[in-house]
């Protein structure tokens, strides 16, 4: 047998997900975050007025609770389901990103007339374009999310994100599926708006600023914080950086079984669109004590749990919508004359 193509494949999956700077769990990306976190654990130390040794900085950063738990051993087998299996066998969006675009651009022209490309410098339109599908990316993130915990059967899918009983940056893959399907499906749609309105803006196509596929301003944010927001470590940003920009703390909030704070800070690098529309929780400079998952799940962390379950319930909650079939009456039994 000739195992070529499948080690060509799995050695190309690798790559993308290690090594592509776009990637939300590049190499690059994981060290800039052990970076960061290795210097804020290290400035608590030294403002506490305590020792630092590498010992204590390796435990704090790698706990073991954390590190041997049953949850992140299942965000281990989301990883390889998501990475090296199901994309493989299933296209995640169907929504046409050109023709979406397109159409927009389209009806812009026939509303305001054809449109001339743009006499500005080429850096110009670039920048712009870039910053509209940052911002596209970021609304189109917050409303997938918002409508993830507002729609019940939605929740089913979503709330398998929810079950992580700890979280480090691989609890990003702990995503059923069927989320995925539709959270690509509503990027496609908000990225192919702004793209089709930055075409009507100048006249022509312009392709944003990127590093390997990714738009440069999400690449940054990967590279800084967004890995802690799936972690242990307590960031939280204050005042109006706490209202512009999703800090760790404020991520860690939005997983809380708190009731307090359910259905809070739905965005994933900005918290603008919560602060807009009424879903933001800024969450105190003192860590405040969370808990995360479903405890009494005893099917938490297997796969009839997280895969197999949500389609269940989801199917549960759309039998009441099926139509009934109208009762019809038994014909009386029939009997002879005495």
């Amino acid at each position: 047998m000739d195992f070529s193509v499948g080690v060509q494949f799995f050695l190309g999956q690798c790559e993308k997900l290690l090594f592509s700077l776009g990637s939300p769990f590049s190499l690059s990306s994981l060290a800039a975050a052990l970076v960061i976190a290795t210097a804020f654990f290290t400035a608590q130390r030294f403002k506490r007025g305590r020792r630092l040794r590498w010992r204590t900085v390796w435990r704090a950063l790698f706990p073991r609770r954390i590190v041997t738990s049953k949850s992140n051993e299942a965000d281990i087998g989301y990883l390889i389901f998501n990475v090296f299996v199901f994309g493989v066998v299933f296209g995640w969006a169907i929504l046409s990103y050109q023709s979406v675009s397109h159409g927009i651009a389209d009806a812009a022209a026939a509303l305001f007339g054809p449109i001339g490309p743009t006499t500005l410098p080429a850096w110009v339109p670039r920048a712009v374009i870039t910053v509209m599908l940052f911002l596209a990316y970021e609304l189109g993130y917050w409303f997938n999310h918002w409508l993830s915990h507002k729609v019940p059967i939605l929740w089913e899918f979503h709330k398998v994100h929810h079950s992580a009983a700890v979280l480090t940056p691989l609890t990003n893959f702990r995503v059923h599926p069927v989320y995925t399907f539709v959270f690509a499906n509503i990027l496609a749609c908000s990225a192919a708006i702004a793209n089709g309105l930055g075409h009507a803006m100048f006249g022509q196509t312009v392709p944003q600023y990127a590093l390997t596929d990714t738009n440069m301003i999400l690449v940054l944010f990967i590279h800084t914080y967004v890995h802690l927001q799936h972690s242990h470590m307590w960031i939280s940003f204050q005042g109006l950086l706490g209202r512009i920009f999703i800090s760790p703390a404020h991520h860690q909030v939005h997983h809380s079984t708190d009731p307090k704070h359910f259905d809070k800070n739905f965005g994933s690098c900005l918290a603008l669109w919560d602060w807009m529309f009424g879903t933001l929780y800024i969450p105190g400079k003192k860590r405040e004590a969370i808990t995360f998952g479903f405890p009494h799940d005893p099917d938490a962390h297997t796969m009839k749990g997280e895969l197999i379950n949500p389609l269940v319930n989801a199917a549960g909650r759309l039998k009441p919508l099926w139509p009934k079939k109208p009762d019809v009456p038994l014909p009386a039994p029939h009997r002879d004359p005495a």
